[in-house]
């Protein structure tokens, strides 16, 4: 699978990410994480691994988006939970509230 990485262009394959993971030891996770084989390893661990570049030249959003497109579970930082977004007639009917009966 071809993805884009740090603005380099990258091929990947699963049994190729599976190899050149194995035997690396997971640091430990305060962020985003990828399921590899029956580890977890942080995203940047991942990403720095498979493109040989510095953690700080791309985002763990361009590695989870790689991971998950191979196949793998990905997930979210810890503690972090998705953000509800409400539509305007859903806001109004909060701010508004609900009616009492008479």
């Amino acid at each position: 699978m071809r993805c884009v990485i740090a603005r380099f262009s990258f091929n990947f394959v699963k049994s190729e990410v599976l190899e050149s993971m194995k035997g690396i030891k997971p640091e430990p996770v305060t962020g985003e994480s990828v399921i590899i084989g029956r580890r977890t390893y942080p995203v940047k661990q991942v990403g720095e691994v498979l493109t040989r570049q510095d953690r700080r030249d791309f985002s763990a959003g361009e590695v989870t988006r790689a991971m998950s497109r191979l196949g793998f579970t990905c997930r979210p930082t810890p503690g972090h939970t998705p953000v509800r977004v409400l539509t305007r007639l859903q806001t109004a009917a909060a701010l508004l509230g609900t009616p009492t009966p008479a």
